[in-house]
């Protein structure tokens, strides 16, 4: 790198950081509520920071937006790399946007467990999707975070709906552990499904079966319709073993392709019919409350371990303790016992 390039990146830091050290919740709200999608962008950029210098900031904005949050629908996307999660979420997107909605997409990608670095590439992938002023789309490093959840994407959610977006999208990066992180913190959660891949069967997972409201088999085109017409057969019929759940929603098996743009409408008419039950039988309702809960139990943890580490006395008693785990002089059970009995006193 020349020296004029290092010079160029230094002062393009500096600037950033400037402004960062500037950031004022109530003016972020402010742009929020007027739908300014490059504040919304700063505003996740700040709840996802780990400086102390931006939690307080970060829980002022947060309150301010919670207010406007809770009118939109979520939707949790899943379904095994290589199953279309990012083409369907671009076509669907532009649909929704033709009949009047807007759009926020938090897609979370894999991040390396050595460099810590993601590719982000999902706007890349949602080109046309992006160029849209009714879309946003946010891609979020999964760090270390189990299940490839981004750690704000709940806090994301609510920022997403301050700024007027009527339908949010939480795409998980399809390793088989976040579905149900993602399950939590949305209203419906839609498997995408292969066929002629050989997992018509294989596929059939109870846990995320159950989890499930719709299975969409995607790339049901072509050669590969016959194929994906014998999977929604299989599927239809594996769903029938299972029990009902407290929504008294049967979960929809149907096709689409996003190259033919064909099975979108049928599964609008899905998404319809879902959250009129789901709000007429009072579920939706219901399982926001939960959610708030599940939302106060993680921050709790949180907030437990950041004034954990801003104590000295406890950090260093953590440190320690870490260290005798290691070592096997301390069960991982026993270590964390020790932590927190200190902690209390």
């Amino acid at each position: 790198m020349s020296k004029s390039e290092k010079d160029f990146r230094a002062a393009a830091v500096s600037r950033i950081r400037g402004n960062r050290k500037t950031i004022d919740p109530a003016r972020l709200f402010g742009l929020l509520r007027q739908g300014d999608r490059n504040a919304l962008a700063q505003s996740i950029t700040l709840v996802e920071s780990n400086k102390p210098e931006d939690f307080d900031r970060a829980a002022e904005l947060l309150e301010r937006c919670m207010p406007l949050s809770g009118h939109s629908r979520r939707i949790g996307i899943t379904g095994v790399p290589g199953v279309g999660k990012s083409t369907f979420i671009e076509t669907f997107g532009n649909m929704l946007i033709d009949t009047g909605e807007r759009v926020a997409v938090l897609a979370v990608d894999p991040s390396s467990r050595r460099s810590r670095g993601s590719i982000l590439g999902d706007k890349t992938r949602m080109e046309l999707l992006s160029r849209r002023q009714e879309a946003f789309i946010r891609p979020s490093p999964a760090a270390e975070t189990l299940g490839g959840v981004a750690r704000a994407t709940r806090e994301s959610i609510i920022l997403c709906e301050a700024a007027g977006f009527t339908t949010i999208i939480v795409e998980t990066v399809g390793v088989g552990q976040s579905e149900t992180t993602v399950y939590g913190m949305v209203d419906f959660f839609l498997l995408l499904m292969l066929s002629g891949a050989g997992d018509e069967l294989q596929g059939i997972k109870r846990g995320i079966m159950e989890m499930a409201d719709a299975l969409l088999i995607t790339k049901a085109d072509g050669n590969n319709i016959n194929a994906a017409k014998a999977a929604r057969r299989q599927y239809k019929s594996a769903l029938h073993l299972y029990p009902e759940t407290e929504k008294g929603w049967a979960p929809e098996v149907e096709l689409c392709s996003a190259l033919d743009r064909t099975g979108f409408d049928a599964f609008t008419d899905v998404l319809d019919a879902y959250f009129k039950l789901v709000k007429e039988n009072n579920w939706l309702s219901k399982h926001r409350q939960k959610q708030a809960l599940d939302w106060f139990d993680e921050a709790l943890k949180t907030e437990w371990l950041r004034r954990m580490h801003d104590d000295p006395e406890m950090y260093a008693r953590l440190k320690r303790i870490r260290q005798d785990v290691s070592d096997g002089i301390l069960s991982p059970f026993v270590g964390a016992r020790k932590l927190a009995d200190g902690f209390v006193s």
